[in-house]
């Protein structure tokens, strides 16, 4: 029975959920196209761009606000950050709808969602006030509310899980002004994108849980302690890859001619001169401009091997868990599909180096974890064990 059967205002929850991931998936996209394109500071200010709710056509136009003091402007970028700022918002939107409809039979659950999202919407006038931290601390204090009604609420009618979807996509909002305001920090650029990610996973969970088409074989436990582990793997590949991007290391090993020796060897050795230590040192203070990275060679080496490496790891496993899904008939299909993204996404993989990081082989690199996350997550919410 799908648990939003009735009332009929529930009716096309599971749809709504639905079109939020659908949404989500396409928002990580189009941010990875904001982030490979170098137009992640476009907009210097935010949630404005230059001053305008959408973005000046003209220098002139941007000249007239002290934005223009920070960076000129480049009317080829600053679209493509501001429409990314539209497609985060509506879905934040969405998301909060969902919210209040799984919370709305909750004692005091629609006022204590309202009161954080009316928080959160006054702590964007704070930060464009240049209040930056009395904006922060002010939609930390909504997300606090909402943290709170999620642990007190069980999970039977998806009321926490809907909750804890909007805290994800409200800190997610953070994230994304903080990577303006710090100027691309890597260890924000990287959660940006893990909360993408961990945003879309529960979306997807809710979504499979409304539409209530379960998967039940008598080794169900099993084999989802098997997709846990996979998840997790690739939770950490996709942390690698995304300290990949957040430094500029892609190309550290060379890049942009088939004859080149740096792949799978990286500058024509197996283990090259390499600086682990420097390449993951997570923070680095205030007031550095990482764009276009600020890493020596050796530390840019040591993160591009790390994401290989792991890449190995997770790609055997996730294969032979692929394998192991094929044994029973009905999870054939799901095997195959899983099968062939982990092919797929390490050829894009070997691509992205051998090409020298083409813009649609990059953003479809992106899009090949998120497909797998889908999988991943899809048999978590699907496989039950018999009753």
């Amino acid at each position: 029975m799908n648990l939003f059967a009735r009332p009929a205002l529930f009716r096309h929850f599971h749809r709504m959920a639905w079109l939020a991931a659908l949404m989500t998936a396409s928002t990580i996209m189009f941010g990875s196209f904001v982030r490979l394109s170098d137009a992640g500071l476009s907009c210097p200010d935010w949630p404005t761009c230059y001053g305008r709710v959408t973005w000046p056509q003209t220098a002139d136009e941007a000249n007239a606000h002290v934005a223009s003091k920070i960076r000129p402007l480049e009317t080829h970028k600053a679209w493509r950050e501001q429409v990314h700022r539209f497609l985060a918002g509506a879905l934040g939107i969405e998301i909060l709808v969902l919210a209040l409809l799984a919370a709305r039979r909750r004692r005091a659950g629609i006022a204590q969602i309202v009161s954080a999202a009316v928080l959160v919407a006054l702590s964007i006038p704070l930060y464009m006030s240049g209040q930056h931290e009395a904006g922060a601390g002010v939609a930390l204090a909504g997300v606090a509310i909402l943290l709170f009604a999620a642990m007190r609420w069980s999970n039977e009618d998806l009321a926490r899980v809907a909750v804890l979807t909007l805290c994800t996509v409200i800190f997610q909002a953070l994230l994304g002004m903080w990577t303006v305001t710090l100027l691309l920090k890597p260890i924000v650029v990287m959660g940006h994108l893990l909360g993408g990610m961990l945003m879309f996973a529960l979306l997807v969970w809710m979504a499979w849980r409304a539409t209530h088409l379960p998967i039940t074989l008598a080794d169900a436990q099993r084999l989802k302690w098997m997709v846990r582990v996979g998840v997790v793997l690739l939770v950490v590949q996709v942390s690698l890859g995304g300290w990949v991007s957040a430094n500029y290391a892609a190309l550290a090993c060379g890049g942009g001619d088939w004859s080149a020796d740096n792949f799978p060897r990286c500058v024509s050795q197996w283990w090259p001169p390499h600086d682990f230590a420097e390449g993951f040192t997570l923070w680095r203070g205030i007031g550095v401009d990482y764009e276009g990275g600020v890493l020596d060679g050796a530390s840019r080496i040591a993160i591009q091997m790390a994401h290989r490496l792991m890449a190995v790891v997770a790609g055997l496993y996730l294969l032979w868990l692929s394998w192991r899904l094929a044994r029973t008939p009905s999870m054939r299909g799901w095997a195959a599909a899983l099968g062939l993204l982990v092919v797929l996404q390490v050829t894009l993989g070997i691509l992205n180096v051998k090409l020298a990081l083409p813009l649609a082989v990059a953003v479809m690199h992106n899009g090949g974890a998120v497909a797998l996350l889908f999988v991943l997550v899809s048999l978590l919410a699907r496989l039950r064990a018999p009753e």
